[in-house]
C-alpha cells in the first residue's frame, strides 16, 4: 500500500500551498581532481599556419658612445678656493663727524627750474575760416497751412442734454449698529469661554520649600592691605640720557611784526591770461532740401510689374482606396495552428479530493490523503465542472 499524501502533493495549481518542513538537501560531493597523462597539445591556428622568414638584425648608423675613465683620483678642490687667499684686513675706523644741525642765515629761493628756464609767450589764436552762422530769413510770407488743416471737415455736434439730479440728504440710521459676526456668535455657543485646558487643569495648593541656608557674615580682614606688585618690588631703574634736539628753541626766532603777505610764488609767477572759447565749427548742410510737394510713392510701386501666376500641373495620384475583386483573406497562423487545450480543475480545489480518502492532520496544518483507486473516469461535481480522467500527483 502507498503512503498518504499531503494536499500539497495532490495540488496541481498550488494554490493551497503551505510551507513545510524540508528533509536536508542532498549535497554532491566534489570528486577529487585528477590530472590526466600525457602532453597537452599547445599548437594553434597561427602556429601552424604561420610560415617564418629570417630576417637580417637592423644596422645602428649612431655612433657608439664612448667612456673615457681614468685611474686618477678625482680632486674635488674648486679652483676659487685653491686660488683664493684670505688677507688680513684691518679695521677702518668711522670718520663720521657729528652732526649738529645749523640753520642757512641766507633766504631760501624757492624758484625751480621750470619757473628759471620757462618764459612766458602770448597766445596766438588761429584764423577760423569756418562761416559764420547766421539765419537767413526768407523773403516769402510764412505758409501756416498744415495737412490737418487742409484735409480737417469739421462736423455738427449735438447738444448735450444736462441731467441734474438733486442731490439726496443723509438721513442717518435711528438704529443702533450690530457689530456681532457669525464668527462670535458661533465662538460664545460652542466654548463659551471654557477651555479643554480650563476643564481638565485643577489647581494644586503648593507650599514653597524652607531655605535653611543662610549666608556668611562678612568679616573684614585686619591690618593695612599690602599694594605692592612683584614687578614694582623687581623693577631696577635706569639713567636714561634724554635725546639731544637737534632744532633751534622757539626763544631764538625772531618774531616779525610786519603783516602777513598772503602771496604766493605760484600767483607771482602765474599770470592769467585773457583766453576766449573758439567758436564751434559747423559744417554746411550738403543735401538741399525739397521745395515739391511729397510723393508718398516707393520705388518698388513705380517698377513693380504685376505677372499672371501660372499653376503647374501636379501628377500626385489621387488618395484612393485601392480594392482587388479576390476576398480578403483574414487567416492567421495563430488561427491556423491553435489547438484548444480542455481546461482542467485542480483536485485541491474539492473539500475532499475525488478517488482519495482523508487519513490525518499534522501539527503544521498539513491534511494527508490516501489514494482509494488509481483511475476516476467521469466526476461531475455540483457546479456542472468536469473533472479530468486522471489527476496529477507529486511523488
Amino acid at each position: 500500500m502507498k503512503p498518504p499524501q499531503c494536499l500539497c502533493q495532490i495540488c496541481t495549481c498550488g494554490s493551497d500551498y503551505v510551507p513545510y518542513e524540508l528533509p536536508n538537501r542532498f549535497v554532491q560531493v566534489q570528486e577529487e581532481y585528477k590530472p590526466r597523462g600525457g602532453d597537452i597539445d599547445l599548437g594553434t591556428t597561427y602556429r601552424r599556419d604561420y610560415h617564418s622568414h629570417k630576417i637580417q638584425p637592423a644596422t645602428i648608423v649612431r655612433p657608439l658612445q664612448e667612456k673615457y675613465t681614468r685611474g686618477a683620483k678625482l680632486n674635488t678642490i674648486p679652483t676659487y678656493r685653491d686660488d683664493y687667499r684670505v688677507w688680513e684686513i684691518p679695521r677702518r675706523e668711522p670718520h663720521k663727524t657729528e652732526n649738529t644741525y645749523r640753520p642757512p642765515t641766507e633766504k631760501f629761493g624757492n624758484a625751480t627750474t621750470f619757473q628759471d628756464d620757462f618764459f612766458p609767450r602770448e597766445l596766438a589764436f588761429r584764423k577760423s575760416y569756418k562761416p559764420t552762422v547766421v539765419t537767413k530769413l526768407s523773403d516769402q510770407p510764412f505758409n501756416g497751412v498744415s495737412s490737418h488743416r487742409s484735409d480737417y471737415v469739421p462736423h455738427q455736434l449735438e447738444p448735450k442734454v444736462m441731467v441734474h439730479r438733486a442731490k439726496e440728504e443723509y438721513r442717518p440710521n435711528s438704529q443702533p449698529f450690530v457689530d456681532t459676526t457669525t464668527h462670535r456668535e458661533e465662538s460664545k455657543a460652542l466654548f463659551d469661554g471654557r477651555t479643554e485646558f480650563r476643564d481638565s487643569f485643577q489647581p494644586w495648593v503648593v507650599s514653597l520649600p524652607e531655605v535653611h541656608h543662610k549666608a556668611k557674615e562678612y568679616i573684614p580682614p585686619t591690618g593695612n592691605m599690602d599694594l605692592n606688585s612683584t614687578s614694582h618690588l623687581a623693577y631696577v631703574p635706569h639713567d636714561i640720557n634724554p635725546a639731544i634736539i637737534v632744532r633751534p628753541p622757539p626763544e631764538k626766532y625772531r618774531r616779525n611784526n610786519a603783516p602777513f603777505q598772503g602771496n604766493t610764488t605760484m600767483r607771482d609767477a602765474f599770470q592769467a591770461w585773457d583766453v576766449r572759447q573758439p567758436e564751434v565749427v559747423k559744417r554746411a548742410q550738403e543735401m538741399p532740401r525739397f521745395s515739391g510737394k511729397f510723393e508718398a510713392t516707393t520705388t518698388f510701386r513705380d517698377h513693380y510689374v504685376p505677372h499672371g501666376i501660372v499653376l503647374t500641373q501636379s501628377y500626385k495620384p489621387l488618395k484612393r482606396a485601392l480594392s482587388k475583386p479576390a476576398p480578403f483573406e483574414h487567416g492567421t497562423i495563430y488561427r491556423t495552428e491553435y489547438t484548444p487545450k480542455k481546461q482542467e480543475i485542480c483536485p485541491a480545489t474539492y473539500p475532499s479530493p475525488p478517488g482519495y480518502v482523508f487519513v490525518s492532520t499534522d501539527a503544521q496544518g498539513h491534511k494527508f490523503f490516501r489514494r482509494v483507486t488509481p483511475e476516476v473516469n467521469t466526476v461531475t461535481p455540483t457546479n456542472g465542472n468536469h473533472v479530468p480522467k486522471e489527476i496529477a500527483v507529486i511523488s
